[in-house]
Formats: C-alpha cells, sequence, structure tokens
C-alpha cells in the first residue's frame, strides 16, 4: 500500500467527514473538554465515540490507549476495550482484491481457498488456502478503499488540531499535532504490508538460532500489495494449550521471554503485539509468533541507552537513571530537569519498595513515561509500543502460570545479553567506528573553523536585518487579527454547547444553541482553514 498523505485530502473532499465529526462530537460532549479536564465527557461516552467514528477512530482510541502518560486510568482501561475487529467483507470484495492483485482469476492460483474468514479485523482479513503446488497456507486481505479514508480522516483531524490551538493556545502543550502525525505514520506502517514482510524476514533472521521457536514465512508469489500470503501455522493458542498441558508453561515463557528481549535489546526490531491469539504452540511443542503488522523499532544508540536506563534503575542512580532516559527522547528547551529528577527519584524509590518478584517491567516504564511527559519530554511514540509489549506480555504470562519467575528470567536473559554486549568483537567494532568518525572531525574541523571564522570578520553571525524586523511586525499584527476572530468563535461554541447541554427538550433554547455551534464551527473553521493556509505557505517558502 502507497504510504498516507493526508495533504492529498484537500478541504473541499474532507469537509463533509470533518462536519459529522464535529457533530459526534457535540453530541457526545466532547466540546466541553476544552473548558478544562473537569468537563471531560465519561470514560465510556469517549470509547462509544471512537465506535461510532469508525476504522481510523477505532486505531486512534487504541493509540491512544497506551498513552498512559497522558491519560487517567479509568480512560486506558476504558479505551483498552476498543475491538480490533468489524463485520468481515463479502466473499465477492475479497475475490476481487486477491485476483487485482495478483493477476490470475482465484481458481487458477488456489486448488482450494476458505470463504469464511479465520479471522476479521480492522485493517484486513485472513483466509486459509492452499496452493496449485499444494503449499498450506493463510492469505490476508487488506479491506478496499482504505488508504483514501484513513487520508480523509488524518486530514480531518489535522485540521480540528489546528482549529483547537487557535482557539485554545495552551492545547499547543500537549503535542496534538506530532500525536496524530504519529498516528498517521503507525496507520502507514500497519497497512504496508511489504514492511509487514520485511519485518517477518528480519525476524526470522534474527532468531534463527532459537530452537523453540518458529515464525511462519511469506509466500512472495502470492503477495502483492495489499494482499499478504503466508505459511499456515498449525498450532493451538498459547492460553488454551496452557489449561490443558500447564506443564508446558515454564518452557514456553522463557522462550518468550528470550524472544522478546533479545529482539529488543539485540536486534531493535520487536514484537509489539504479543498476545495470546498471536501466540500458537505448535504439535512438536515449539512456539509460533504471528501477525508482525505491529512492530516498534529501536535503533542501536537507543538501545544502549535503554540498556543504560536499566541498569540505573536497578542501582536506584536516579542522575544516571535521567541522563539515560533523555538521551533516548526528542530534545526540547520545554524540558524541566530538576523537576524530572525529582520524579524520577520517586519513581525508583517505588520501583524498589517493591518485592523483586511482584515488579513489573511495563508498569516502570509507563511511570517513567509520565514523569516525562509532564516536563516537557516528548516521548517517541516507539517507547509506547515497547511499553506495550511488555505490559500484554507481563499479563499474559501471568495468566499462564502465575507461579513463573518473570524477574528471575528477565535478569537471567539481560545477564547474557550485556556480556555479548561487551564482548571483544563488539568492542573491537565500535572502536573501529570510532576511529573513522574520529578521522572524519579531524579533517572536517579546519574547514568548519575557517568558515565560522569568516562570518564573524564580516558580521554575519546571529545579525537580525531590517527586513526580518519588518516580516516580524507583519506576522504579529496577522496573529493578533486572528487571535480576535478565534476568541469570537470560541464564545459561539462554548455558549452554544452550554445552551444544548443544559436544555434537555427540544424548545427554542436547544435549536439557538445548536443554531449558535453551527455559526461556531463555520467561524471556527475559517480561521483554522486561514492559520493552516499560512503554516504551509510559510513551510514551502522555508524549502
Amino acid at each position: 500500500m502507497a504510504m498516507i498523505d493526508p495533504d492529498n485530502s484537500s478541504l473541499l473532499r474532507s469537509a463533509p467527514r470533518l462536519m459529522h465529526i464535529l457533530r459526534v462530537l457535540v453530541r457526545h460532549k466532547f466540546l466541553g473538554a476544552l473548558r478544562g479536564r473537569n468537563h471531560w465527557p465519561p470514560p465510556k461516552e469517549v470509547r462509544e465515540t471512537f465506535e461510532e467514528l469508525g476504522l481510523t477512530f477505532l486505531k486512534l482510541g487504541q493509540v491512544l490507549a497506551l498513552r498512559r502518560d497522558l491519560l487517567p486510568d479509568e480512560y486506558i482501561d476504558e479505551l483498552e476495550q476498543l475491538l480490533d475487529q468489524l463485520p468481515a467483507l463479502g466473499f465477492d470484495a475479497v475475490r476481487a482484491t486477491v485476483e487485482g492483485e495478483l493477476g490470475a482469476p482465484l481458481t487458477e492460483l488456489f486448488s482450494s481457498f476458505s470463504e469464511a474468514p479465520l479471522a476479521a479485523a480492522t485493517i484486513a482479513q485472513v483466509h486459509e488456502a492452499t496452493t496449485r503446488d499444494g503449499r498450506h497456507v493463510v492469505v490476508k486481505v487488506q479491506r478496499p478503499g482504505l488508504e483514501t479514508m484513513i487520508a480523509t480522516d488524518i486530514a480531518a483531524l489535522n485540521y480540528l488540531v489546528v482549529l483547537g490551538e487557535s482557539l485554545f493556545p495552551r492545547l499547543r502543550a500537549l503535542d496534538l499535532a506530532i500525536l496524530v502525525q504519529e498516528f498517521a505514520d503507525s496507520l502507514s506502517r500497519e497497512t504496508d504490508f511489504q514492511q509487514e514482510g520485511r519485518s517477518i524476514a528480519r525476524s526470522r533472521d534474527a532468531l534463527v538460532d532459537i530452537s523453540d521457536l518458529w515464525i511462519p514465512d511469506v509466500v512472495a508469489d502470492y503477495s502483492r500489495g495489499t494482499v499478504l500470503t503466508l505459511e499456515f501455522a498449525a498450532g493451538e493458542r498459547v492460553d488454551l494449550y496452557a489449561s490443558k498441558h500447564p506443564e508446558a508453561m515454564p518452557k514456553a515463557i522463557g522462550t518468550l521471554v528470550k524472544v522478546m528481549l533479545q529482539t529488543i535489546f539485540e536486534e531493535g526490531l520487536f514484537h509489539a503485539d504479543p498476545h495470546p491469539g498471536n501466540v500458537l504452540i505448535l504439535p512438536d511443542g515449539r512456539l509460533c509468533l504471528l501477525d508482525y503488522g505491529m512492530t516498534g523499532e529501536l535503533d542501536e544508540p537507543t538501545r544502549e541507552s535503554l540498556t543504560l536506563l536499566l541498569e540505573a534503575v536497578v542501582n536506584k542512580d536516579t542522575r544516571a537513571a535521567t541522563d539515560a532516559y533523555l538521551e533516548m527522547t526528542t530534545a526540547s528547551e520545554k524540558v524541566n530537569r530538576p523537576a524530572l529528577m525529582v520524579d524520577m527519584k520517586v519513581v525508583l524509590r517505588e520501583i524498589h519498595r517493591q518485592d523483586l518478584a511482584e515488579v513489573s517491567v511495563g508498569d516502570a516504564f509507563t511511570s517513567l513515561l509520565r514523569a516525562g511527559s509532564r516536563h516537557g519530554v516528548h516521548n517517541p511514540g516507539e517507547f509506547f509500543l515497547l511499553t506495550r509489549a511488555f505490559v500484554i506480555l507481563e499479563s499474559m504470562m501471568r495468566r499462564l502460570d502465575p507461579q513463573f519467575d518473570f524477574m528471575g528470567a528477565f535478569r537471567e536473559e539481560i545477564t547474557r545479553l550485556t556480556a555479548q554486549h561487551f564482548s571483544v568483537e563488539r568492542i573491537k567494532s565500535k572502536t573501529s567506528k570510532l576511529a573513522r568518525e574520529l578521522e572524519r572531525l579531524i579533517f572536517d574541523t579546519p574547514g568548519d573553523a575557517r568558515r565560522v571564522f569568516r562570518r564573524i570578520a564580516e558580521g554575519n553571525l546571529g545579525r537580525l536585518q531590517a527586513p526580518a524586523v519588518e516580516a516580524l511586525g507583519g506576522r504579529v499584527s496577522r496573529n493578533l487579527k486572528r487571535l480576535t476572530d478565534a476568541i469570537a468563535a470560541a464564545a459561539l461554541l462554548i455558549g452554544g454547547s452550554m445552551l444544548v447541554n443544559a436544555q434537555r427538550d427540544t424548545g427554542w433554547h436547544h435549536y439557538f444553541g445548536e443554531a449558535l455551534v453551527g455559526v461556531g464551527v463555520f467561524c471556527t473553521l475559517l480561521v483554522g482553514i486561514s492559520t493552516l493556509r499560512r503554516d504551509r505557505g510559510r513551510g514551502r517558502g522555508r524549502r
């Protein structure tokens, strides 16, 4: 699937969807949330809103369910109930997609193809089949029209963010635009079957030495675009298997811990959704991992900082934990480092007050992310996927075998990986890389220094030209006008929504309130469109 590009969805095309979203938000009392946390709609109302708005918002709700740093626990618990499934596609649509992508009639491609899906989720559904050469496979078929639908919804979300931030500047502190962009990126990855195929290939290569694990391979001849075909896994869900064979769980869980930690700390590409439906036990006892649509990726510097962070947490070293944590995040002038260190100290104290066997790695990560968000840190999306992976993994393991010593297995695997990390081969490799970087620095420094001194001599370093000052004055004047317009629109919206919510019958107060909301929405759209065009024009000017 092509990269989802909300810029290709014009305002004219997005307007009907945007108005529908606004109507649903008004009906579910979301506008009151702009007045502060005390006016947030109830958690159940929030979940039902996402369900009513459809596929993209179901996914958005699931992403927000990861953000324990932003939302209270009662909202997280409600959003976690959002089901990742929709009614199954009709078989005619499935046939048309498969034949269109693979370029041949279904009967020529497969000797059998089950009309009933094995599973139907928001992005795709899976069918069991047999190829003409006898291979037993599963065919993952993406829902048609996803790219246009998601691009329209992401464009609508971007317009809503611009409107909200223009009316309520304090919303800018939440980095909503960044959150929407990360959400769009995650949807692009999840709907990119070629990327999923590459993730499967990388994971199979990286974990080939673990004899107790099997990952179904991609059947390349039958995979293209929005169709992904994989080897069939004839296994049983791990939770169902555990109820019949509890004695096999320690080995299976130990393998799962080894797989997750090795992929996180060594390979950098990890499975972010290891729930029981994606973990099977094969007839020969091996573990099988399915569905690499949701994966996280950590580069080497981030993995090294993560190792240092865990070491600092174990040693109760607040300063080292803060340093390692900030190295993994995006630098920002807003970060209140002293306050962050105080919160870090509290987090580490709480961790060490517990018995080691009761410590949750997922909960520890959640506490760290919350502390960072409170003090201006922008946590990358991969951190939330990592936290999600640990929370799901720990929860599943406690259900499979309540007596299993997760922290003992965690310590044992981390010790092995640390020893491997500081092996002679790894040190030699890093030393060679450092030598190359130092050589490049030595050769580049004289030229860089000459350019800096020349700018100082010419008086160009840090000088602000008069035209820039005039342009700044013009921007301030325009922004003041937009602010005045935005305040007027906000008054209409808030006043109208208060009348609608206060008057339960269908009297003139209710209709007058709806009229005010409609006018307010129209005015805010005009302000937001003007701001969005200005920002895009300024971005093109910079390029």
